[in-house]
């Protein structure tokens, strides 16, 4: 059974920093495209970031120039360094393995909290 299991969540104050990591269990990690998405209190899951085995990247928006995805295909984990975050970056983030070639082939982890406040 595969599994992703997200770490590095936590309380910050505007404008810090976190970086989360994922790390799976997938048997063949550099097929799959990896993403981070968020869901906070009320609100649809939402898109933060993907990246693909050749490392091309895709950013929501609101996620571009403070955010950053990478991957370690070594390593089976992908991670999300967030810089300058803010209140409205509180929610709960959820790490995604996605394999373009077999549809419905897609694992989720089961979330870390992440907390902006003063």
């Amino acid at each position: 059974q595969v599994q992703l299991v997200e770490s590095g969540g936590g309380l910050v104050q505007p404008g810090g920093s976190l970086r989360l990591s994922c790390t799976t269990s997938i048997s063949i990690f550099s097929r799959y495209v990896m993403g981070w998405h968020r869901q906070a209190p009320g609100k649809q899951r939402e898109l933060v970031a993907t990246i693909t085995s050749g490392d091309f990247t895709n950013y929501a928006d609101s996620m571009k120039g403070r955010f950053t995805i990478s991957r370690d295909n070594a390593e089976k984990a992908v991670y999300l360094q967030m810089n300058n975050l803010q209140p409205e970056d509180t929610a709960v983030y959820y790490c995604n393995a996605r394999n373009p070639a077999i549809p419905g082939r897609n694992y989720w982890g089961q979330g870390t909290q992440v907390t902006v406040s003063s």
